[in-house]
């Protein structure tokens, strides 16, 4: 079973203009003559963090990981202004086109492989291949399953405290009644509020691995900044129309795509991956049978590290 390569630092890093007053964190690391390979994070609003650097074999590829506007070390921190779907395909070409790349391998999970989606639907001569992890179409079902209508029915505590946070009236539409708390002006039960949602985040997501014990005790700023931005992203729909990101994938058809989909992911469940895959026939399609939602778990991992591998063999430039 193969683990993470080794850990590496960025050999150059910058924040890049945009034209607006986002600032945007990227940093390159691996080989520079290597295979161009672009890390999509999930969220939005989460961030880079060193291991992704370690999916990709670093004498194989130059690896490029850029926090989103608003996340991580992008500035400002959570700002919502300017700050949509399409401006962060923008900053990828942006990205590309400062560092003189032609094609790069797009990889991304969750929200990360839905923007790879995206970006490779509008610029697909600048895709070499993608690989999709964990599969999110951004579509109102998917809302729904996040909610009472899906993992709410199984793990039912979690999501009643979430709702517990929300004012009588608002707990129908939880997204909406999160909206009313959160820009309200009780800063009480906006931290109470936050605090519910990271925490049912983190149990759909992690599943069994969840331990309660190990979230902050204290909501700080920066933690109702992120869950403003998952918010804002989630309340315009992630600024696409329903059903787009499925509709638009003869688009994709030419471009070498490897989907990767848990079995036990509670948080996109297994109906987006293989719904993707009958959308693009095309595609290696392959399913763990043991592993969730997270990257970090051994078989995802395994699979992950194989897949830009396989990749690196595909694109003639295995060392």
């Amino acid at each position: 079973m193969k683990t993470l390569y080794p850990e590496i630092e960025p050999y150059q890093s910058f924040l890049m203009q945009t034209g607006s007053l986002h600032e945007v964190y990227v940093e390159l690391s691996g080989n520079p003559d290597g295979i161009p390979v672009i890390f999509l994070h999930g969220g939005p609003c989460s961030g880079t963090k060193p291991d992704h650097r370690r999916f990709f074999n670093p004498e194989n590829y130059r690896i490029i990981l850029f926090d989103q506007r608003g996340c991580g070390r992008s500035l400002p921190f959570g700002e919502l202004a300017k700050n949509t779907t399409q401006d962060l395909i923008d900053d990828m070409e942006r990205i590309r086109s400062h560092l003189g790349v032609g094609q790069w391998l797009v990889f991304g999970g969750s929200w990360g492989g839905a923007l790879a989606l995206l970006y490779a639907q509008q610029q697909g001569q600048a895709v070499s291949g993608l690989v999709i992890r964990a599969v999110f179409l951004a579509r109102q079902k998917d809302l729904d399953w996040f909610g009472e209508l899906g993992a709410g029915r199984i793990y039912p505590q979690f999501w009643q405290a979430l709702l517990d946070t929300l004012p009588e009236g608002h707990r129908e539409d939880f997204v909406e009644g999160l909206w009313s708390v959160l820009w309200g002006g009780d800063e009480l039960a906006r931290r109470r509020a936050a605090r519910a949602w990271i925490a049912w985040g983190a149990q759909v997501a992690l599943g069994r691995f969840f331990q309660p014990e190990r979230l902050e005790e204290r909501v700080t700023k920066e933690m109702i900044k992120q869950v403003k931005m998952e918010l804002y992203y989630a309340r315009h729909r992630y600024f696409v129309t329903e059903n787009q990101i499925l509709e638009q994938c003869h688009l994709l058809k030419t471009i070498p795509t490897i989907i990767i989909h848990g079995r036990q992911d509670l948080l996109c469940p297994m109906e987006a991956g293989l719904t993707l895959y009958q959308a693009m026939p095309h595609a290696d399609y392959r399913v763990l049978p043991n592993a969730g939602h997270i990257a970090q778990h051994e078989e995802m991992v395994d699979a992950l590290v194989t897949a830009t591998d396989d990749f690196a063999r595909q694109l003639g430039r295995m060392a």
